[in-house]
């Protein structure tokens, strides 16, 4: 449903001429187009006596300088009503067909998840509609209107959960303890805390913006120009072109502000710069790096609290 305000002028009905040449004074007020169902038609006839329909303009026409302010109210209460109606029919499918898990609590006015940290469970419930993170409580809320695609959802968010449990974890370690696979993900994580990236010299990447890698969205903050080895490099980060030289550049993640500020490319990055190895962030790559700043500042906040 769509508003917008006009000026008509003001005759005998809404799309006549006037009938003299004299000047038409301005008839102030508002249109609305509105779905074609009857129950809607009747309150909408009810709410506004005086609307009248404009074939010229194909929408009803409210007169009035203050028609824009009350259809935007009456809409919003139509639009609360449809919520409610459809958090009733998501509760009423929930209580048919019920959820039954240790990770969701049914709540009077939402369903409640609460799971260990796992992306994969950020990133299922992220795309239910209508779901927010409620930080104070430390779990997520998600209204009834949504269940169908909780629902649709909820088999990857349990078994991610579930891997994601501390017994899990542990039981996962133990298994790989002294493998190729254990030394390999202990040497990924110690090359990553060095916070270095490999740049062609000859074309480095602007310092102080944020910049899209193969590790994800970062600002580099200088490059020593020490030659990288091949095989860290194919091992840890992307295979090195023959005859191409890199050398080590140093980043930092960045903060909110920045990332918030900094406009995605139109397109994806093509062959040539994935193969060198940095181009400009796209819009989903920058919304990763958002969600992450933003959990690095509220785990920082939490320290500081506890602190």
């Amino acid at each position: 449903m769509v508003e917008r305000e006009v000026a008509f002028p003001r005759s005998g009905t809404m799309d006549e001429e006037p009938k003299n040449n004299a000047p038409a004074a301005q008839r102030v007020g508002a249109t609305t187009e509105l779905p074609h169902d009857r129950v809607t038609m009747a309150r909408f006839r009810e709410a506004f006596p005086r609307a009248r329909w404009s074939d010229r303009l194909n929408a009803w026409f409210v007169p009035g300088r203050t028609a824009q302010k009350r259809i935007s109210r009456w809409l919003a209460e139509m639009e609360a009503e449809a919520d409610a109606f459809a958090d009733e029919k998501g509760r009423d499918a929930f209580a048919f067909d019920p959820i039954v898990s240790r990770y969701l609590k049914a709540a009077p006015a939402s369903f409640e998840i609460r799971t260990p940290y796992s992306r994969t469970v950020v990133n299922e419930i992220r795309e239910i509609p209508y779901a927010r993170w409620d930080a104070d409580r430390r779990l997520w809320s998600v209204p009834y209107r949504s269940f169908d695609e909780l629902r649709r959802r909820w088999p990857t968010i349990e078994a991610a959960a579930e891997r994601s449990e501390p017994e899990a974890r542990k039981a996962r370690r133990e298994a790989i303890r002294g493998t190729e696979e254990d030394e390999v993900l202990k040497a990924r994580t110690r090359e990553r805390r060095c916070k270095r990236y490999p740049v062609p010299p000859d074309d480095r990447p602007p310092l102080g913006h944020a910049i899209g890698t193969h590790v994800g969205v970062v600002f580099f903050i200088g490059i020593d120009g020490e030659l990288v080895d091949p095989a860290t490099m194919s091992a840890f980060y992307f295979p090195m072109k023959e005859g191409r030289q890199y050398v080590w550049g140093s980043w930092r993640p960045g903060v909110l502000e920045e990332l918030v500020t900094t406009w995605p490319a139109r397109t994806p990055p093509g062959e040539d710069e994935l193969d060198r190895g940095w181009w400009m962030p796209t819009l989903e790559e920058l919304r990763k790096a958002r969600r992450d700043a933003k959990s690095r500042r509220r785990a920082r906040q939490r320290r500081e609290g506890e602190g």
